[in-house]
């Protein structure tokens, strides 16, 4: 059957869309609030109803009835499978071998995949301070995979990162290997312009698909580095109406994380 397919749609919208998809059926989710949440959320609703969702703060399976602002809402906790600490989390759900993919955002991000979310500039004369790890670094190093959603832009899409507060995979190859961190490393970036993968083999970033109504071109432009590009590059599916419909009137219908057109 032919999917009904959205005609309208902003680029944030396809963005969460697009990170949902990386969620396959029965995964073991570790999720912040944001952006994330809201995929993984669409996820459940839509091709990975028995996705387990978990958050950093100790919410396992949550299914909250609105967006929670924090991720210590208690929204979450409603409904939940099982209510834990973060001790609980990082522990035995993480370091257990249990998460099969982890969410993260990123300030920074380099051609490996690394990830800066500490300083911008020199580490002992930053330009600006950012947030730090919180538990980005152990989701980065022992997940399974992990998935990073952040927006494109010349100043974030870097050579290399100021800093490395999550690994990626390091300085390629078998780097991230060598230096004994379990996890799998990063397995896609999602942004607002396009879908980015790794070389099996060098563990580079390349283009694998554009979002509609996006160019080559304007992601490149929009590239602090010089991305590699798939040979079977293509346009990324665009959102169902069923998609589409979900986050706008029972997700996310007050626009609190996806903001709606103004015109």
């Amino acid at each position: 059957m032919a999917k009904d397919y959205a005609k309208d749609f902003t680029r944030e919208e396809m963005m969460v869309v697009a990170a949902a998809r990386e969620i396959k059926d029965g995964e073991v989710v570790l999720v912040g609030v944001g952006l994330p949440l809201i995929a993984a959320v669409l996820a459940k609703r839509t091709h990975a109803p028995n996705a387990i969702l978990v958050t950093e703060i100790g919410v396992v399976d949550a299914r909250p009835k609105r967006l929670p602002f924090a991720v210590t809402d208690p929204c979450l906790i409603p409904g939940a499978a099982m209510a834990c600490s973060m001790f609980d989390v990082m522990e035995f759900i993480l370091q257990g071998g249990y998460v099969d993919v982890g969410f993260l955002g990123a300030a920074q991000i380099d051609k490996y995949g690394n990830i800066n979310t500490t300083v911008i500039g020199d580490y002992f004369r930053p330009r600006a301070y950012l947030t730090g790890s919180g538990g980005a670094n152990d989701i980065a190093s022992l997940a399974k995979r992990t998935v990073i959603v952040m927006r494109q832009g010349k100043q974030r899409f870097v050579e290399r990162v100021d800093y490395i507060t999550s690994p990626g995979y390091l300085s390629g190859y078998s780097s991230r290997k060598e230096a004994g961190l379990r996890g799998g490393g990063p397995s896609a970036v999602i942004t607002d312009m396009g879908v980015f993968r790794f070389d099996d083999v060098t563990k580079e970033m390349y283009l694998d698909t554009y979002h509609p109504g996006v160019s080559i071109e304007e992601i490149k432009q929009n590239t602090g580095f010089d991305i590699k590009v798939s040979p079977l590059v293509r346009e990324t599916e665009p959102p169902t109406v069923e998609e589409i419909e979900l986050l706008r009137k029972e997700i996310d219908p007050r626009g609190i994380y996806i903001k709606r057109r103004t015109s």
